[in-house]
């Protein structure tokens, strides 16, 4: 028999066609909002447990970090605390799964006193003593060789106004930098601008068990443990860094004219 509603079937058919379309987008969505919580949640995973990114905005660690350097955290390295999370969020009690730094690693950590993160060298480990006289690091009474070395060239356009500068060429800021040996045989790079500052004459500390001594490179441009950081806890550490993956001199990372090629995938010592 013939159908005597064609107009009614045909819009039962469009209307299926309607719903499917709509079924469709809402999967779309969905699917569209699925995936962005699982990159959300991967990326927190990441950034809590393996690693993190970080970048360098002052000269303290000068002349192996410099301002402008985007480097890896290497967050597995001493195990995990409450500051592995951001904003110290994870509900972890003390340190797991780890210990803090060795001696001369180059370590990101939560400053004790107000809560900002700073990357420093760590010199003392639980048990040394350290002083500086005149400008030479002591530790556990003995000293740490320095080796003077060619002045370090800095382009007086990357210079930012800091205190370094002993002197000056057409182009660059000269800067007078040693090799300094630590008692476990590992070589840094460090400046030394002066023997008589505030911070190359102190009193002698005792490292306790639990907590770490950290200077910075630049070693008279750096508050560090010689300074308003103090003793830092090993719960404290966020990780050690490991490599330089970026840096630019510029303001901008879009100044391509600005990167510094020389320094991009470098690993840190």
């Amino acid at each position: 028999m013939a159908d005597h509603n064609p107009r009614g079937k045909d819009e039962a058919a469009a209307a299926k066609i309607k719903e499917q379309k709509n079924n469709k987008k809402r999967e779309g969505f969905w699917g569209n909002l699925r995936t962005i919580i699982e990159a959300i949640l991967i990326a927190v995973v990441i950034h809590t447990f393996l690693f993190r990114p970080f970048y360098i905005p002052s000269g303290s660690m000068k002349p192996n970090l410099l301002i402008g350097d985007y480097l890896i955290i290497n967050k597995f390295s001493y195990g995990y605390s409450r500051y592995s999370c951001y904003f110290a969020a994870c509900p972890i009690e003390g340190r797991i799964f780890g210990t803090g730094p060795e001696r001369g690693d180059v370590a990101v950590f939560t400053n004790p006193k107000d809560g900002r993160t700073f990357v420093k060298r760590t010199i003392g480990i639980p048990g040394d003593t350290i002083q500086m006289k005149n400008g030479v690091l002591f530790i556990n009474g003995e000293e740490a060789p320095q080796v003077a070395m060619e002045p370090y060239k800095e382009p007086l356009s990357d210079h930012k106004h800091e205190s370094n500068c002993m002197s000056q060429d057409s182009e660059n800021c000269l800067i007078e930098q040693s090799v300094e040996t630590l008692p476990n045989g590992q070589e840094n790079t460090i400046f030394n601008l002066t023997n008589t500052g505030h911070l190359d004459n102190t009193a002698e500390w005792t490292v306790p068990e639990g907590q770490y001594f950290m200077m910075g490179d630049n070693r008279d441009n750096s508050d560090d443990s010689r300074g308003s950081v103090g003793l830092v806890p090993a719960e404290n550490f966020v990780g050690k860094v490991s490599l330089v993956v970026f840096s630019s001199s510029g303001p901008s990372i879009l100044q391509f004219w600005k990167w510094r090629s020389d320094r991009f995938f470098k690993w840190v010592k």
